[in-house]
């Protein structure tokens, strides 16, 4: 059996959910007042480059465990009645994610399809993560 692509696996699962532009999240952030924003990047990349202003850092693989209730791992911010927003750098781990929290019973869910690789090159505001995360980078010798 051939190794299926996964960018055509990532335009299969898109034809699913809800894929929001980013005008439509503009217009999420100004309209939602109970709207969950994760971004699903890794630590290394919501440290170094920022993040969209109000996301909460969910790194994709422990999204699932924080997301289940019953799991030892789970963050109360994550709420079954709420619009929940995810992102990742191009849009490819965001689908994937909102297919696993739908198939997880999360009903209103959708995923940034340009990413916050387009967010920040169309000149929207990026938060500074630095500051705040506890991780950092060992210095190089």
């Amino acid at each position: 059996m051939a190794i299926k692509n996964i960018f055509g696996m990532v335009e299969e699962v898109k034809k699913n959910i809800e894929n929001l532009s980013l005008s439509d999240l503009d217009q999420e952030i100004e309209n939602q007042n109970d709207l969950l924003l994760l971004d699903i990047r890794e630590m290394q990349e919501y440290v170094d480059l920022g993040t969209i202003p109000n996301a909460i850092n969910a790194p994709r693989g422990m999204l699932e465990f924080w997301a289940d209730p019953e799991s030892p791992y789970y963050r109360d911010y994550f709420d079954e009645q709420k619009r929940i927003v995810l992102f990742c750098a191009g849009g490819g781990r965001s689908a994937f994610a909102v297919k696993a929290l739908k198939e997880m019973g999360y009903q209103d869910v959708a995923h940034l399809e340009e990413g916050f690789n387009g967010w920040a090159k169309s000149g929207r505001g990026v938060e500074n993560t630095t500051e705040k995360s506890r991780w950092m980078r060992k210095p190089r010798d």
